[in-house]
């Protein structure tokens, strides 16, 4: 297994989101003891923004970029191909303003890639990245579940299923932790909760 693990939360050892991707990874490798593991922590070292400037570096020979050129092509050519090496990805997400993280979204503007995880054809798009697994480790401040009042405002979840299945994937799993910011001690349950579910998930692999 080739395990790509991505935390995207700022709040570093005080995020839910981290707390819930360290124990599904931990689960994973458990019951996979030769698994290789990819870790970016998008906290700490963002992902290069898309830009006119990157662009246009993309355009260059590589004896003609400057050596920022040069560092960010080749940081978001190592972002697309962790990608595209990993059979499943973990990624830490938890809901910022309604959606997903800006660190985040940059690294997802590098794997989506026309020619690499998706193409357009006379059919329609076409993903091509299908195969792969994906676990979101979720965490939101209040509630936004289908049968909340604030459900609407949820574009987190829908957000990356939606990409994900442009690009090929379907099997996108969530393990979340809601209302963390309703009190300390709905935190620790909503947390305590998901990690056990986490946990679960290399015992579902050695049961399969």
């Amino acid at each position: 297994m080739n395990l790509l693990h991505i935390d995207s939360s700022i709040l570093g050892d005080h995020s839910v989101s981290r707390q819930i991707s360290a124990a599904a990874v931990a689960a994973l490798r458990t019951a996979n003891p030769g698994a290789e593991v990819t870790y970016r922590d998008l906290g700490a070292n963002p992902a290069p923004h898309q830009s006119g400037a990157l662009m246009a570096a993309r355009g260059l020979t590589p004896d003609e970029r400057t050596a920022e050129q040069t560092r960010e092509v080749a940081e978001a050519d190592a972002i697309l191909e962790e990608f595209l090496a990993a059979d499943t990805v973990v990624i830490g997400v938890p809901m910022y303003n309604f959606g997903i993280p800006s660190q985040l979204k940059s690294w997802i503007d590098h794997i989506a890639v026309a020619g690499k995880t998706f193409r357009y054809s006379e059919a329609g798009v076409e993903g091509l990245a299908g195969g792969k697994r994906i676990i979101l480790a979720s965490s939101r401040g209040g509630f936004y579940g289908p049968d909340t009042a604030a459900a609407f405002l949820q574009h987190q979840e829908s957000y990356l299923r939606g990409f994900f299945g442009f690009i090929g994937i379907q099997d996108v799993e969530v393990l979340g932790a809601e209302g963390v910011n309703i009190s300390p001690d709905h935190k620790q349950s909503a947390l305590a909760a998901a990690v056990t579910q986490a946990g679960a998930l290399g015992q579902l692999l050695k049961a399969a």
